[in-house]
């Protein structure tokens, strides 16, 4: 396979190409013939112009590339080797939607040949590779995996608004149903994957893989938010405490915040999830999730208590929520806890304006039910400053006092202004 593709006698495909899937397509047309397959034409549309619909990659990303931006199924049969790279978030429940995915299964099953090889890239639970997607392409195709097709999985690694940590600087793991296909998606990988790759022993191995990574990142996030409630009740800054504790070696640098995005606030709750179907309830991780997932009504809680003490009557009051992403600099608004922050002031009849240089106002209102403000005002009684763009690391004190009334406080999470907000009341986590 990885010869012929080398030769482009054959061809990869990438089916799914949102701010995980494009990347790796254009990486892959560097070097090999790709087609590039989503079930929205108008992003299709889009990217046959070299525009990336996720606002991540520059018009210069599509140069130079072997691709052919599609959503027929027809010209998606042209390839041999499959990637899926479709989102797997969870409902309102939390629990695993593994409807794109299953979708995705089903395209490939349609498509699929004998001695052809599909991987999955999308972020699941152990085993959801092996007992819930090839089933659904075995079904489909009539071929048997291992037998007929070649099948493994190699975990996302891409990080939005990272452009340090890319696709080829960053290891990646790679694993395969049976020995001969694991050399060979590793092959295949290594022409993107210039950092190398990490041969995992079996599928289910790479799936926890990536979602520990995730969950590990959540927990210790999680430590940081409560220790910044404890740290308030004793009227230490925790931002000072974590500068001090950073200066050891061995120190783990998080900080607080909240908890978004489809990754660090989706993954752990695959994990948890399946350790319940086979009966064992989590008690660390969902801890961790039950912090975070509480972050936005304590900040919500903060700046209430304030404007009730200074101003009294919250429905004369007005509250500037600078930042809508879930997290700074990048344009996605996905799972952003940024909503439930908004939310949560709008439940005490606060007016509540929203301004984000990277986030689409039509977007917001049809995902959360509120726009941005072309606007800003200037008798704010509270700003909270919820990501830290870099639109927002110049701004200073003379700049608050002038769009906040006298009393207002400067909720700043990620303590962006420590020690530079004197004319206003400051709080940060």
């Amino acid at each position: 396979m990885y010869q012929e593709l080398i030769n482009k006698k054959r061809k990869l495909a990438l089916v799914g190409l949102g701010y995980v899937g494009l990347p790796i397509a254009l990486g892959f047309a560097k070097k090999i013939s790709v087609i590039a397959f989503d079930i929205s034409s108008k992003r299709i549309e889009m990217m046959k112009k070299g525009i990336d619909p996720s606002n991540e990659l520059e018009k210069e990303a599509f140069d130079g590339c072997d691709i052919v931006f599609t959503d027929s199924l027809e010209v998606l049969r042209e390839a041999s080797f499959f990637i899926v790279a479709v989102p797997t978030p969870v409902d309102e429940h939390n629990i695993p939607d593994l409807n794109a995915v299953k979708s995705a299964s089903e395209t490939i099953g349609k498509v699929v040949k004998k001695n052809d090889y599909v991987v999955f890239e999308s972020t699941v639970y152990p085993g959801c590779t092996e007992e819930d997607c090839l089933p659904v392409v075995e079904k489909i195709s009539g071929l048997k995996n291992i037998t007929d097709f070649k099948s493994g999985y190699s975990p996302e690694r891409i990080n939005p608004g990272d452009k340090t940590h890319t696709l080829s600087k960053v290891i990646k793991v790679v694993s395969g149903c049976d020995a001969e296909s694991l050399e060979e998606i590793a092959k295949v990988y290594e022409l993107v994957a210039e950092a190398g790759v990490h041969k995992a022993s079996s599928i289910k191995v790479a799936e926890a893989a990536k979602i520990i990574e995730n969950t590990q990142r959540d927990l210790n996030i999680a430590l940081m938010n409560e220790l910044s409630i404890i740290f308030e009740m004793m009227n230490i800054n925790t931002y000072e405490v974590l500068e001090a504790a950073g200066t050891k070696w061995n120190f783990l640098k998080f900080q607080p915040g909240l908890v978004g995005g489809h990754c660090i606030g989706v993954d752990p709750y695959y994990l948890t999830y399946k350790a319940q179907k086979l009966g064992y309830h989590s008690q660390v991780i969902l801890a961790g999730r039950n912090i975070n997932d509480n972050m936005a009504n304590r900040v919500a809680q903060k700046v209430v208590m304030h404007i009730i003490k200074t101003v009294g009557n919250v429905k004369t009051a007005k509250v500037l929520v600078k930042g809508a992403t879930f997290k700074e600099n990048v344009s996605d608004i996905r799972n952003s806890k940024v909503a439930d922050v908004v939310i949560a002031l709008q439940k005490f009849y606060l007016h509540v304006d929203v301004e984000d240089p990277f986030a689409d106002s039509d977007q917001l209102k049809h995902e959360y039910g509120f726009g941005l403000v072309n606007n800003i005002a200037n008798d704010y009684d509270a700003v909270i400053i919820t990501v830290p763009h870099k639109a927002y690391q110049q701004l200073d004190d003379n700049y608050f006092a002038g769009i906040t009334n006298k009393d207002a406080m400067i909720a700043d999470l990620k303590g962006t202004y420590r020690n530079k907000i004197s004319t206003r009341t400051y709080w940060s986590l």
